[in-house]
């Protein structure tokens, strides 16, 4: 009557927070501080209302499935410029593909990537644990079996390819990386990406590289896939080949609602793309990919933005200290924070002080010896204003202390 394989989609991070808070009471004197949910709060550029208004003529219209000529053009110009990449490298009706958002375009990779069989054997999907839900998504509703690799402060909480062992590398269709990570925060250097990247071709599966959160950085930007692949070389029709880069308007311009995004990288494998979204994908209003292709223009928001966030982890700084391994992130608008039992620290903290967050274990998996590496910690999304967050951290400390 239905595809089982749904039947495997369970313990979602939200369902679970609902279910073990659902029987405590937040205290009555205190305001509830919702932390838990990473939805930016910084205003929406006024460029995005005032570019939908400009083309609300155009609703009547049928998109291209793919995105407009001039959103393809902002973005290939905005990878240049953000990536330090050469004129021509990237062909922005060859090389990008606009999405509904990041969320089905990483869906789709799994649909895209994973054949039934890879060396006669079951396909493997590599995810990085912690792990954003719809990579275990796109792995279970295409039949592969997830291989969950820890990122732990022993690793720099980055997967460990060079651990995994040949069989599994043979029977590998696609590897989820998630950088900045979420929830940790790290950043992979051009060196890891690199290996990555040689990895992927060598064992001929996709790099599905996750870099919602790359114009959220503290320092130092972090470096891309693209920015990987023209490192390595190889001439220019093969030098995306394997990999492909995920980015979106959510993070960067604090415009979730706009659900607009792209898939960037390997021809072959946008061609796929807009293959797979002429079938089901959902198409982007002409308005929407008009004021999509007016915010990969401006930059001047995004440094806002970047300043807005330092201030909060400046916050953090003083309010944490060396408390829960605090650490400041390089990226990301996430504190990832040891409070040896992150399960009973959320219900503590709902019960005790009002304040919801999201209990690491919550965000990963057992991987193959047992270990739940979210288990101790507590992720916290610093999206609120300064006044909310030095609130709500405050509360933390005196719960947790």
């Amino acid at each position: 009557m239905y595809n089982t394989n749904l039947d495997k989609l369970t313990d979602y991070p939200f369902d679970r927070l609902r279910a073990l808070l659902n029987s405590v009471e937040a205290p009555a004197n205190k305001e509830p501080m919702i932390m838990s949910l990473g939805e930016p709060q910084h205003a929406s550029p006024a460029l995005l209302t005032e570019t939908i208004n400009k083309f609300a003529d155009q609703w009547a219209k049928y998109p291209p499935i793919a995105g407009t000529p001039d959103l393809l053009d902002a973005i290939r110009d905005w990878l240049n410029r953000r990536y330090n990449l050469p004129a021509g490298l990237i062909e922005a009706s060859q090389n990008i593909c606009a999405v509904s958002g990041t969320r089905e375009a990483l869906y789709m990779a799994g649909d895209i990537a994973i054949s039934p069989q890879k060396n006669g054997a079951r396909p493997v999907v590599l995810i990085p644990n912690p792990f954003y839900q719809v990579y275990i998504g796109a792995a279970l509703m295409n039949r592969a079996e997830p291989i969950y690799m820890s990122a732990t402060p022993e690793n720099g909480f980055l997967p460990d390819f060079a651990a995994l062992d040949e069989a599994t590398l043979q029977r590998t269709s696609l590897a989820f990386l998630c950088s900045p990570s979420n929830p940790q925060g790290a950043v992979a250097d051009l060196d890891y990406l690199k290996t990555a990247i040689t990895q992927a071709r060598k064992y001929d599966f996709v790099l599905a590289v996750d870099e919602c959160y790359a114009e959220i950085y503290d320092q130092s930007p972090p470096p891309g896939g693209l920015e990987a692949c023209q490192d390595l070389g190889g001439g220019q029709k093969n030098n995306m080949a394997n990999v492909l880069v995920f980015h979106s308007l959510s993070k960067r311009s604090n415009a979730p609602g706009l659900r607009s995004g792209f898939v960037a990288g390997d021809p072959e494998l946008i061609k796929k793309f807009k293959t797979l979204r002429n079938y089901g994908g959902a198409t982007l209003p002409i308005p929407i990919l008009a004021a999509s292709a007016a915010l990969w223009h401006d930059d001047d928001h995004v440094q806002e933005n970047q300043k807005l966030y330092r201030q909060k982890f400046d916050q953090a700084d003083q309010i944490l200290g060396e408390q829960f391994s605090y650490y400041r992130p390089e990226g990301g608008f996430y504190l990832w924070l040891d409070a040896i039992d992150g399960e009973t620290a959320a219900r503590r903290l709902w019960m005790e002080a009002g304040v919801r967050v999201m209990p690491g274990g919550y965000l990963a998996r057992p991987d193959a010896s047992g270990f739940n590496p979210g288990t101790p910690y507590i992720r916290i999304a610093l999206v609120q204003k300064l006044e909310f967050i030095s609130e709500a951290l405050g509360r933390i400390v005196e719960t947790l202390k």
